[in-house]
């Protein structure tokens, strides 16, 4: 049974592997620009944001959890952390009052869970709003921008010709890799995604480790925030929106189960660059914005719908 598990995991995480290689093969057939090593590392670079928010979303959601207020929390966290930085309060500090802002949120969200009993699509669309008005209130609707050189370093500096965003990302996700399969956290994380009640009989500390796993999520929005301003050298209100569907749709179309229970952070590093590959692709060939959101969105549909069949075959 263990073996099956295994060679049904795995084979998954081939078949995504291939469908990236497949697409990427197929954009170089129809656009020469496609497979360049300037383009790469800008899709690498463009993909890094999403990327990182979702490792978060990617333990959310193997606990049989969902959290849709990332994309907002990336805005709050960046206009706290951009007041901070033009009040003159050391870079280091700034930093990190802005992670600290976005794993409060998070941590928020998992005591509402945890405590106050509410469904994770509740209690994190309630926070998507709480903290999306949170920076429009804070800022009075206005861009705050303008910010020094060191700064911005951190997402236009490279380190052997790599940008620091995407080195940012390997390191995030190789942390990811060993919290979930080298921790007791990552332990808990599987038992409680796959029979929560199982794992409060085993004395699983159930309601530490999801207000956890929701901290974790929101100080990985507050680093995507970080990368996203020194990046546009601004920090917007309106920023993250729908950041909260393409982390979704990274890590299930990376393998892991809306049912929670099952899934690998390398799986979401491969469907992150799926979604960076297919947009790069489509705006090389000229295709429409609009016509982008219905092919990105078929393709979401079209991995829930594999993991629905899959897991029918699987049991």
């Amino acid at each position: 049974m263990r073996l099956k598990a295994f060679t049904w995991e795995y084979g998954r995480q081939f078949g995504t592997l291939a469908g990236l290689v497949g697409l990427t093969l197929v954009l170089w057939a129809l656009t020469p620009h496609f497979m360049t090593v300037s383009n790469l590392m800008n899709v690498a670079q463009q993909t890094s944001i999403n990327a990182i928010i979702a490792v978060g979303m990617t333990l959310v959601i193997i606990t049989a959890g969902i959290d849709l207020s990332v994309g907002s929390i990336v805005a709050f966290s960046g206009v706290v952390l951009a007041s901070a930085l033009q009040a003159d309060i050391p870079l280091p500090l700034a930093l990190a009052i802005g992670l600290a802002v976005g794993a409060f949120s998070g941590w928020m969200n998992g005591l509402l869970i945890t405590y106050g009993r509410l469904p994770p699509f509740i209690s994190t669309l309630g926070m998507m709003s709480v903290a999306r008005g949170s920076a429009l209130l804070y800022t009075g609707g206005r861009p705050i921008s303008g910010f020094s050189a060191e700064f911005r370093y951190l997402a236009t500096g490279e380190i052997l010709n790599i940008p620091l965003p995407v080195i940012i990302m390997v390191i995030v996700y190789l942390l990811g890799h060993i919290v979930l399969t080298r921790t007791k956290l990552g332990r808990y994380v599987y038992a409680i995604g796959g029979n929560e009640q199982a794992a409060v009989l085993s004395g699983v500390n159930v309601k530490f480790h999801k207000a956890a796993v929701y901290a974790l999520s929101g100080l990985l929005s507050g680093l995507a925030a970080i990368i996203l301003t020194a990046r546009l050298n601004s920090a917007q209100p309106i920023a993250g929106i729908m950041y909260e569907l393409d982390a979704i749709a990274a890590t299930v179309i990376g393998g892991t189960s809306l049912m929670g229970g099952s899934g690998r952070i390398i799986g979401t590093l491969i469907g992150a660059l799926i979604m960076g590959v297919l947009r790069n692709g489509l705006n090389l060939l000229g295709i429409s914005s609009f016509i982008q959101q219905t092919v990105i969105g078929s393709v979401i549909i079209l991995a829930v719908l594999m993991d629905m069949a899959l897991k029918k075959q699987r049991t």
